[in-house]
This record gives C-alpha cells, structure tokens and sequence, in this order.
C-alpha cells in the first residue's frame, strides 16, 4: 500500500510539472484571477469606453515605431552639437540598450509567460476593438513596445538631462504615452506595458550607468592623437 502511495505521488507530481511546463507559465496570471479580471475589465474601459474619433486617429500613428525616427535623427544632430566625438559612443550604448531589450523579451522572456493577447484570445476578441490593421501573433506579456520605449526613454532621461534639465522628463511621458496607445488600439492588456515599462526602465538604467560611469569622459572613438615626426 505504501509502495504504490509512492509511485501514485511521484506520478502526480511529474503531471504537475508537466503541466506547468506545457502551458508555459500561463499560470502565474491565472494564480491571480482577481488580478487578471481587473486587468481585462481596465483593458475594455480603455479599448472601448475612454475612446473618441481623435484618439482612434492618432494613438495606431502613435505607437508606430516609424513616427519616431525624426526624433531620434534630432537627438543625433543634437548630441554632434553638443557633445561632438562623445556623440558615437552615446549613440553606440543607445543601439545596445535597443537591441538588449528587443532581444531579451522577444526572444526569451515574453516565450516563458506566453500570454495571448487581447485581440488573439477566445473571447476577448470579439468583444475588444482592434484599431490597426493587422494581429500581431507574439505573446503578450510583456509588451515589447513597452519594453523598447522605456529602455530608451530612460536611457535618454539619464544622458542628456545635464543638457536639457528638466525637460528630460518627457521621454518619460513619450514611453508612458506608446505604452497607452497600445493598450487604446487592442493588442495588449495594461498589466502587459506596465510589466515591460519595468523591465525596460531597468534595462536602460543599466547601461545609461555604465555609460555615464566609465564610457561618458572617455574620447574613444575618433579622438586618439596622431603622432607625426618631426
């Protein structure tokens, strides 16, 4: 009797950890089912109650990543007039923040919660109101805009707020802004970009110290001496 208790429990427990494994983490929302309510009841009051006919032109344009380039074109022609041989290694942690969390979430944490989104669950997507063309398929949490944006916008905050003082706050509002937009248009839950803004905010907070602490002062690129003979 007692044998076969044994290989009953180790039995069970290997369909506990199979279990787990197979529905890869979806559990750690459904653990919290009040939390997960709120976050859909939130989703919906956004998506389709705090809505009009400007914000439903403006937030698909918003959270385009391509409205931004103009921006950062400006940041590096700003950063040439102010800082001059400095500006490439500015811009080269800037490159290395993007790519650090684009690939961090992408390709690893955002597979371990594998979350549907919104607008490809069951349910949710007949009730929700998709505002852009297509339906992104990668999981949902956490929101890879999120994450990017944040990981920038504090990067950017940390490096040019001796230049720019307090207006280095709104790269915050931008980031805090995307995030929204991606909420408003259908294709994440607010717990989705409140987890990426996290993560990201850390990540550009990382190399933002990195830089300012041993890469800020430090003519590396385009400014080693030539010695001529005489």
């Amino acid at each position: 009797m007692n044998i076969s208790w044994y290989f009953y429990s180790i039995h069970i427990k290997i369909a506990i950890v199979a279990n787990i494994y197979y529905s890869r983490c979806n559990i750690n929302f459904m653990l919290f089912p009040f939390l997960e309510k709120f976050d859909k009841k939130l989703f919906l009051q956004i998506n389709k109650h705090w809505t009009n006919n400007f914000l439903d032109a403006l937030m698909p344009w918003w959270r385009d990543q391509n409205t931004w380039v103009p921006l950062y074109l400006f940041l590096l022609v700003f950063m040439i007039v102010n800082s001059k041989h400095k500006t490439w290694m500015w811009l080269l942690f800037a490159i290395i923040t993007i790519l650090i969390s684009d690939q961090l979430n992408s390709n690893l944490i955002k597979d371990f919660f594998h979350r549907l989104r919104p607008c490809n669950d069951p349910v949710m997507r007949y009730i929700e109101i998709l505002r852009i063309p297509s339906r992104p398929s990668s999981p949902s949490f956490p929101s890879s805009h999120a994450v990017n944006h944040f990981a920038i916008a504090v990067y950017f905050f940390r490096t040019l707020k001796k230049y720019i003082g307090k207006w280095a706050w709104l790269f915050i509002v931008w980031a805090a802004s995307i995030c929204y937009a991606q909420v408003y248009v259908g294709v994440h839950y607010p717990f989705d970009v409140l987890g990426g803004a996290v993560l990201g905010s850390f990540i550009g907070f990382v190399t933002s110290f990195i830089y300012l602490k041993f890469f800020e002062n430090k003519d590396v690129l385009f400014s080693h001496k030539i010695n001529v003979p005489e």
